[in-house]
C-alpha cells in the first residue's frame, strides 16, 4: 500500500473502466505501483492541498504528474486545473489532461490555463494503452522536474 507521500501519479478519473485501462497501461511499463486515484475534482484538490481526508499530509511531497480527466463529478477538470495553476505550491506541477473531449473550447481553455499536454483518449484498447504508456514514460522517467 502506498502512502500519501509516495505518490508519483495522481490519476483523476471517475470512470472505472478508464481508470482500469490507465492503470493497466502504466503497469506495462511498471509505472503503476505509486498511483493514487481521485474519483472527482474535489478529492484531487483535497489530496494536493492536504485537506479533508488528506488533512495533515506533507504537501511538499507532490506527484510527478497529474493525469486529469475533464468530465468529473463535484468539480470539473478545468476548475481543478485553474486551482492547481493559481497556487504557488502546485503551479509548476505537470498536468496532463486525459479526456474523451475533442471540443476546441476545452482544448483552448486547458492550454490557456497552462496544461502541459492534452491527450484525447483513443477508443481502441491498444491505442489507449499506448497513449497512456507513452505519456507515463515521458512524464515519469524522462521529464526533469524543477523540485
Amino acid at each position: 500500500m502506498i502512502t500519501a507521500e509516495d505518490v508519483d501519479v495522481l490519476l483523476v478519473e471517475d470512470n472505472s473502466s478508464d481508470e482500469e485501462l490507465t492503470l493497466r497501461a502504466l503497469r506495462t511499463l511498471k509505472l503503476a505501483n505509486r498511483v493514487l486515484v481521485a474519483r472527482d475534482g474535489a478529492e484531487a484538490l483535497d489530496y494536493l492541498f492536504g485537506r479533508g481526508v488528506h488533512s495533515g499530509r506533507d504537501t511538499g511531497h507532490r506527484p510527478k504528474v497529474v493525469l486529469l480527466d475533464l468530465k468529473l463529478p463535484k468539480l470539473g477538470g478545468i476548475e481543478v486545473l485553474e486551482k492547481i495553476r493559481a497556487d504557488d505550491r502546485t503551479r509548476t506541477m505537470p498536468v496532463v489532461v486525459l479526456t474523451s473531449s475533442r471540443e476546441e473550447p476545452d482544448i483552448r481553455k486547458c492550454y490557456d490555463l497552462g496544461v502541459n499536454s492534452y491527450l484525447v483518449k483513443p477508443v481502441e484498447f491498444e491505442a489507449f494503452v499506448k497513449a497512456v504508456s507513452d505519456a507515463g514514460l515521458y512524464w515519469l522517467l524522462l521529464n526533469q522536474l524543477p523540485f
